[in-house]
């Protein structure tokens, strides 16, 4: 019951901020409106010749763009769900093993090198170059982390933690090499990507995104007694019958999956995936089989969040929303942290 509480209250909190996000911006459009706008470009009525602008506006900007907060966060959320379950610990997230730092160095590497690139490959690829180079750099980062990890058969979380902080460090050393040898217009592109940002988002970007979300988010959502065991202890768990090593497989392909087609689309989001989690840990319970469809969630919650404050804070320019999330989730890690440090 207590749980069915929290997934009406979430679900509300969703709704409510999404319809507040479509009249918010620049050009604000009165709720009534929004909904009239809506009920007009669905056929019911005729719209008038002064309606178009905002119709455009809603339809071809702010509806994808709400679609794209709401995946991505879903995904962050989830994913970090999971990565902390794999690795029990409430401080990893998805950029622990390397997902982000491979794909920013991918993706700093494709800017720089960008019309080489196109000259190579052709225009075929030329409008999501970095995105497939990020994610292509995402999932080779968290191969090799893998392979650093295994023993004897079997990948070993510590050795797994240690790979993924060399691996960010030296995805970081190479991308701020790739920002040394930026163009001015290069190096601005960089900053913003690798900040993130949701401006980029178009309804074939949703599209596409939703395909990756549906294929790798939807088994995490079946992982919750599993991890339940898992949080018992690798070798309780394989007592209790769970096969941890393809429990460890499956989640780490499915994040990075997920995680990496969304980084690709809208560039390194941090916190979303540590902060999600902890909150609604705070607020319920640890049972994962609560935990992984309520993240989904919360995700979206705090991206959309995230999303309207850069967005209208300082209108007409937009901040990146990295930034709202860092300030956010940061505090909440030291907060995580000292909790953890008076266990010790």
């Amino acid at each position: 019951m207590r749980y069915s509480i929290i997934y009406v209250v979430l679900g509300i909190s969703l709704l409510c901020l999404i319809v507040f996000s479509l009249g918010a911006g620049t050009m604000k459009i009165p709720f009534q409106e929004v909904f009239m706008l809506l009920y007009k470009s669905l056929g019911f009525s005729n719209l008038k010749e002064e309606d178009e602008l905002l119709k455009n506006i809603l339809l071809e900007i702010r509806i994808p763009r709400i679609i794209f907060c709401t995946l991505i966060g879903a995904i962050l959320g989830i994913t970090g769900t999971a990565i902390q379950g794999i690795f029990r610990n409430p401080l990893a997230e998805p950029g622990l093993v390397g997902i982000s730092a491979g794909a920013s160095f991918f993706a700093a590497l494709t800017i720089v090198f960008e019309a080489s690139l196109i000259a190579f490959l052709g225009n075929a690829f030329n409008l999501y170059l970095i995105s497939i180079a990020a994610f292509i750099g995402a999932s080779i980062a968290v191969l090799i982390v893998y392979r650093i990890s295994m023993v004897d058969g079997k990948s070993n979380i510590a050795t797994m933690i240690l790979a993924g902080i060399a691996i960010n460090a030296l995805a970081g050393a190479a991308t701020g090499l790739m920002s040394y040898m930026a163009t001015e217009q290069q190096l601005r592109n960089i900053t913003f990507w690798s900040l993130g940002s949701m401006a980029g988002a178009t309804w074939e970007s949703v599209n596409i995104l939703a395909i990756f979300s549906i294929i790798a988010v939807t088994p995490l959502l079946f992982f919750g007694k599993s991890l339940n065991l898992f949080a018992l202890g690798e070798s309780q768990a394989e007592m209790m019958g769970l096969n941890t090593k393809r429990l460890k497989v499956l989640i780490i392909v499915c994040s990075t999956l997920a995680v990496g087609a969304s980084v690709a689309f809208a560039g390194i989001i941090a916190f979303v995936g540590l902060l999600v989690p902890h909150t609604l840990r705070l607020i319920g319970t640890v049972d994962n089989r609560f935990l992984l469809p309520a993240s989904l969630l919360g995700g979206a919650i705090v991206l959309n969040l995230a999303d309207l404050i850069a967005r209208t804070v300082i209108q007409p320019l937009e901040l990146p929303i990295g930034v709202i999330t860092a300030l956010i989730g940061a505090p909440v890690f030291l907060g995580i942290l000292l909790k953890e440090k008076r266990k010790l």
